[in-house]
């Protein structure tokens, strides 16, 4: 056969060698899913084609994935950056899954969803952009320049930090009834040392003497309250807080 004649053989996409047609194949296949999807940061589940496609992508991106000869490697890289020219994530500096999550990020906006519209919950192609979005806020300033740049584009900004105070903040949490106990176990010494003045003191004076350092609230009053609701409850708070909370139960009794 003249080389004219395999030429035209080619051109009606006869291929000659079997990995070639393997990968042309596949390489379809990741077309598919790129339209469907807009992105070729698949993960290593996803089919298109009646192929598994996620999971031969995630084979080509391995170092020699692409072949041993390195101008063919060159030239399967360039078809697949044809598709996506950011195919290959981990060449960028991040992983598929940031990827992938990033251009949902962007479809959603492009479609019209306000950025402060995407909270934890609100989904892509069943991927959960929300939650997403909250964790590269929270951690944006550990994300490479590159990362932060995109992001920004899209209007992401870090997320602010909070205070300690509120932080700390834990009286109607899951861990309250711990949390109320240490602060009130912390201003137990206080308590104790003022004693028997603490009994002919003026009660208002005395709430002023013990307020809470941190927020600057008196709960000299406030842990008498605290002290008659959770008494039940101080197996559950800890060794040391229970250990504290019958150190004010018993100067409470005193007083």
């Amino acid at each position: 056969m003249t080389s004219d004649s395999a030429a035209e053989l080619e051109e009606l996409g006869i291929v000659w060698d079997t990995a070639d047609a393997a990968f042309a194949e596949n390489l379809a296949a990741a077309r598919a899913y790129h339209q469907q999807h807009g992105t070729l940061a698949a993960p290593r589940h996803a089919t298109a084609l009646d192929r598994a496609v996620g999971q031969w992508l995630t084979n080509v991106r391995r170092p020699g994935g692409l072949g041993k000869d390195p101008v063919r490697a060159e030239e399967r890289a360039a078809a697949l950056a044809a598709i996506d020219e950011n195919w290959n994530p981990s060449a960028l500096g991040w992983t598929v899954d940031w990827q992938r999550h990033y251009t949902y990020l962007a479809q959603l906006l492009n479609d019209g969803t306000r950025l402060a519209a995407i909270i934890p919950g609100v989904t892509r192609h069943g991927e959960d952009v929300g939650r997403w979005l909250a964790t590269q806020r929270r951690d944006f300033r550990r994300l490479n320049q590159e990362q932060q740049r995109r992001l920004a584009e899209l209007g992401v900004k870090p997320a602010r930090a909070v205070p300690a105070r509120t932080a700390a903040t834990t009286a109607r949490s899951p861990r309250g009834a711990r949390g109320e106990v240490g602060r009130l176990v912390t201003a137990c010494p206080i308590l104790a040392d003022e004693g028997s003045s603490a009994r002919t003191t003026d009660r208002q004076t005395h709430r002023h003497r013990t307020s809470d350092r941190n927020g600057g609230t008196p709960f000299a009053e406030e842990h008498r309250f605290f002290l008659r609701r959770t008494r039940s409850r101080g197996n559950r708070c800890g060794h040391r807080a229970y250990k504290g909370l019958s150190a004010l139960t018993q100067h409470e009794r005193s007083r």
